[in-house]
């Protein structure tokens, strides 16, 4: 494993077999997102609380990496203790602060917000940041794509005119910023050429020693104590495993292949992926609306990833 950070030269060309990885990691990256969106609302019907789920997904993952950051501080401990600052950056923007916003949101906004602002701002900051941080071409194609995702997001979520009120605002506004938290994390990568495993470790790592610990102090864990066996395995497979590490080595993965800008659309698949998987595990069919959302989604991803433009960081 090779822990350093990378520095590979930019090319304006972009190589088809890195952007079909690209692609591919971005689907699974959706998929995963789906996965552990379906399986918090299975585990919230059978007792859990959205406190609880987030526990493990921390604290499971922040376990699991530890073997990566320890052997990365053996063999180069001069990358974190010369560039300290930027790894820092890097857990506030997609760590502790990130899950506080996403779950604080909650209290204010109605889930169906969830699928929608968090995810837009992920796009669109995606998209300016990735301009003016690291030059990347804002072309009209691109924006037409991202538009058209929204505009599928709004009917995956079935958000409506009602729920729009100044308590929800609250919510909204916190994941507006959670989103655009989680879109800073993919620049910062892309600009300071993070390795995408020890980026994930790093952030799963700070976590286990913020979140866990204020968790432990509030809750005592009652809710993990009393939960099913068979629940509690489950979703540490789930959101502490597969989600918790998954989730961000692949959205890092992603970065590294196709840049934060194209990288930040294919969060928005998440929500229609998971209608579809709700289905079988809380049998909820999708409506026609859905449906229809996820195809607009699918196809604004594939207009706006696979324009020509590539990022091209300023000197």
């Amino acid at each position: 494993m090779n822990t350093r950070t990378v520095s590979r030269p930019q090319t304006r060309q972009t190589d088809p077999s890195q952007l079909a990885r690209g692609i591919a990691v971005g689907l699974l990256a959706a998929s995963i997102g789906a996965l552990y969106t379906v399986f918090a609302r299975w585990g919230i019907a059978k007792g859990l609380s959205s406190p609880d789920l987030t526990v493990l997904r921390f604290g499971v993952a922040g376990i699991l990496m530890l073997p990566v950051l320890v052997l990365a501080c053996w063999r180069d401990m001069a990358q974190f203790t010369t560039r300290w600052r930027v790894w820092l950056l890097v857990a506030l923007l997609a760590g502790t602060p990130f899950g506080l916003l996403m779950f604080g949101a909650l209290q204010f906004a109605p889930s169906s917000h969830a699928a929608v602002f968090p995810f837009t701002a992920m796009s669109v900051m995606g998209m300016v940041l990735g301009a003016v941080v690291l030059g990347d071409r804002m072309t009209s194609r691109r924006v037409v794509g991202i538009a058209v995702v929204l505009t599928g997001l709004v009917l995956v979520s079935g958000v409506d005119a009602s729920s729009l009120t100044p308590r929800a605002a609250i919510g909204d506004a916190m994941f507006l910023l959670a989103g655009t938290l989680w879109a800073g994390f993919g620049i910062v990568l892309r600009k300071h050429r993070l390795d995408p495993l020890l980026a994930t470790a790093v952030i799963s790592i700070s976590a286990l020693l913020t979140y866990v610990p204020a968790y432990a102090w509030f809750t005592r864990g009652a809710g993990l104590v009393m939960a099913a066996p068979f629940v509690l395995w489950v979703e540490v497979l789930v959101q502490g495993v597969i989600a918790g590490a998954g989730t961000l080595y692949t959205y890092s993965k992603m970065v590294s292949l196709l840049g934060p800008s194209r990288a930040a659309v294919f969060p928005a698949l998440a929500p229609g992926l998971a209608a579809l998987m709700a289905w079988p595990v809380l049998g909820h069919v999708p409506a026609v609306a859905e449906a229809i959302g996820l195809l607009l989604v699918m196809t604004g991803l594939i207009v706006a990833v696979t324009t020509s433009a590539i990022s091209t960081p300023k000197a």
